[in-house]
């Protein structure tokens, strides 16, 4: 596996609510534009839910377009997170299968975060 760090920032964040109950659970698009070794755009869905101010989830799809450390396509990535009294917890994967281009047959995990991915990666 490789491991490398990107910076990324938010240029789109559209919220809607989809369940007023309490907690409030959202729907977000979301557009990005990455640089460093990953270097592109991405489109992203989340549903989110934040019960309260330090309490949050959300899980999300995600699409890049680009380059990553020299190869050129795109791949879909899921990821989310939870943070609550014990800290955060963040998980992600590259769906298998979804590389295109020069990034076919990509697999690996994501973490996420604030302007951050964190990103494990090799090609099958």
């Amino acid at each position: 596996m490789v491991r490398m760090e990107s910076k990324f920032t938010i240029t789109r964040w559209d919220e809607t609510t989809v369940d007023e109950t309490a907690p409030k659970i959202g729907r977000v698009a979301v557009d990005k534009r990455y640089s460093g070794p990953m270097e592109g755009t991405s489109t992203a869905e989340l549903t989110t839910c934040q019960p309260a101010e330090d309490r949050a989830g959300y899980v999300g799809t995600e699409r890049f377009t680009g380059v990553l450390e020299g190869r050129t396509g795109s791949f879909v990535f899921q990821h989310g997170g939870v943070v609550g009294a014990a800290g955060a917890d963040r998980f992600g994967h590259v769906v298998p299968g979804s590389g295109t281009g020069e990034l076919a047959g990509i697999t690996g995990t994501v973490r996420m975060a604030h302007e951050l991915i964190e990103l494990d990666y090799r090609f099958e």
